[in-house]
């Protein structure tokens, strides 16, 4: 159900999204660049995923992706191959629509796909996505339309920039919401409210934190405007953001929401997670109205000399508080999100998730916990973009260790593929040179054998990638202006080795 009235014209925008259609319908981002083009006059936009493609190649002018997860270039592939367009730009002449992408996976290093698109979006899309369609809607020839998308300031065109990047960071005026609501959306039948972008705490591991600068939100009247416009097409409203509990009225937002429950108002509430040192009375019991069970918090380390090395600053005080806080008000279960494998990490730091396990499970009798566990991927445009990658098998080790030694203390847990992380790791970091071997691998099946064996037979040496850069070597993403600037970077990254 679209909650606005579509526009239409000869210009045929295919706006694919790189993974099921379900997700599809539940990434705000990609639904509200949908919404900019299908309002468009002139614009005819068509929405695909890798589930849903009912589209003829010879009648799109335009195909966008958006790419959120580093994953998604095996649905970029795919979508590609079914509609019969060339995986490399190159291959495509004027006879075959623009391929373009933007999202936070390209944002962050767009070299290792450079080849697969025309001109790539760099940072938010909502203002300078306007200005691109506005050129592609002239139909120029190719060459004088990528000539003139490249003069647009956050717009990288791989055949024509020779210069830096910059990424666009917009200031949040009319907020974003979901402006389609679906059954078949993986949150079904959901409202969900952006309340703000980026986070101030700038954890040195965090692209959410450093390619989202400056920490922006939105005006209070406006999200209580978008939550009574939601509530006119669904009860289920959910509030996004890395950090919306940073939000100055987050407390307000909250009260407003109990105070229309209370008042017999039907409302579900979805919040991802919530800020540790952020968690109250009021915002559980808020939570609790709406019918959550269950929420998420994240302490990334267990030990409080690995949390400020990393710049998470928080206490043990403040876990365990947010802990109690739950389970006195209501909630049924919390989860931890953590990281291993994290750079000056030891035996001590790993033993400390059991120690803390043991008080939050003895001060907490009956409350469901449960640890979630990623390993470390270093990322580009933040402090630990230099850092080395732990081996996978050291931290297989770690992995079977807690989640024997949890499991003795009652304290269920959950790990990330460490051999996934680290494909994810030379994804994350590495150049233009692997566009090969991810068709390879793609064309292989997408799996971790593919990876191996793709790697075996094409040669390609993505060492640089897990064993990280020195400081004054050119980095692979340098193409993107990094704000703060690669310099503060450095000078952010010796500041916590010096807390170690």
């Amino acid at each position: 159900m679209k909650i606005y009235e579509s526009n239409t014209g000869e210009y045929n925008l295919v706006m694919a999204y790189p993974a099921v259609e379900s997700f599809a319908l539940s990434s705000l981002g990609y639904l509200w660049l949908y919404k900019m083009a299908d309002t468009k006059e002139g614009i005819n936009a068509l929405r695909i995923s890798t589930d849903n493609i009912s589209v003829n190649t010879k009648n799109i002018n335009a195909i966008s992706f958006s790419m959120s997860f580093d994953f998604d270039y095996l649905g970029v592939l795919e979508i590609l191959e079914k509609l019969k367009i060339p995986f490399y730009s190159k291959n495509r002449d004027e006879s075959y629509p623009f391929v373009f992408a933007g999202g936070p996976v390209l944002t962050t290093n767009p070299m290792p796909y450079v080849n697969f698109f025309d001109f790539i979006i760099m940072g938010d899309g909502e203002e300078v996505f306007s200005h691109i369609l506005d050129i592609l809607m002239l139909k120029l020839s190719k060459e004088e339309t990528l000539k003139r998308l490249s003069e647009l300031e956050s717009v990288y065109v791989p055949d024509i920039n020779n210069k830096t990047v910059k990424r666009a960071s917009v200031s949040l005026n009319n907020v974003i919401y979901t402006p389609l609501i679906s059954d078949k959306s993986y949150f079904k039948n959901t409202f969900i409210i952006e309340v703000s972008r980026g986070c101030m705490n700038r954890c040195a591991f965090c692209t959410a934190s450093y390619t989202n600068l400056p920490y922006r939100y939105y005006d209070y009247e406006k999200i209580i405007e978008c939550i009574e416009l939601g509530l006119k097409y669904t009860n289920k409203i959910a509030l996004l953001g890395a950090q919306i509990s940073a939000h100055p009225r987050f407390n307000d937002i909250m009260k407003y929401i109990s105070d229309k429950i209370s008042n017999g108002v039907n409302i579900e509430l979805g919040i991802s997670s919530l800020r540790t040192d952020a968690i109250s009375d009021e915002v559980i019991q808020t939570l609790v109205k709406g019918g959550q069970k269950h929420t998420t918090i994240a302490i990334e380390a267990a030990s409080e000399r690995l949390r400020k090395f990393i710049n998470k600053n928080l206490k043990e005080e403040q876990i365990l508080n947010a802990v109690k806080t739950a389970r006195e008000n209501g909630l049924k279960g919390l989860k931890i999100y953590s990281m291993l494998g994290i750079p000056t990490e030891t035996e001590a730091d790993i033993s400390k998730f059991l120690s803390l396990a043991k008080k939050i499970k003895e001060e907490n009798k009956g409350f469901n916990i449960e640890f979630s566990f990623s390993t470390f991927v270093p990322k580009p445009q933040t402090p630990l973009q230099w850092s080395k990658r732990e081996d996978t098998k050291s931290l297989e080790k770690k992995q079977k260790y807690l989640e024997k030694e949890l499991s003795k203390i009652g304290v269920n847990s959950k790990f990330s593929s460490a051999k996934w992380d680290y494909w994810q790791t030379v994804l994350s970091r590495s150049n233009e040179n692997i566009a090969s071997l991810l068709i390879e691998v793609y064309k292989s099946g997408g799996n971790i054998g593919a990876y191996k064996s793709a790697l075996k037979n094409l040669g390609i040496d993505i060492s640089k990638s897990i064993e990280g850069f020195d400081f004054d070597e050119t980095l692979p993403w340098d193409i993107v202006e990094s704000n703060p600037s690669k310099e503060h970077l450095k000078n952010e990254y010796k500041r916590l080795e010096r807390r170690k």
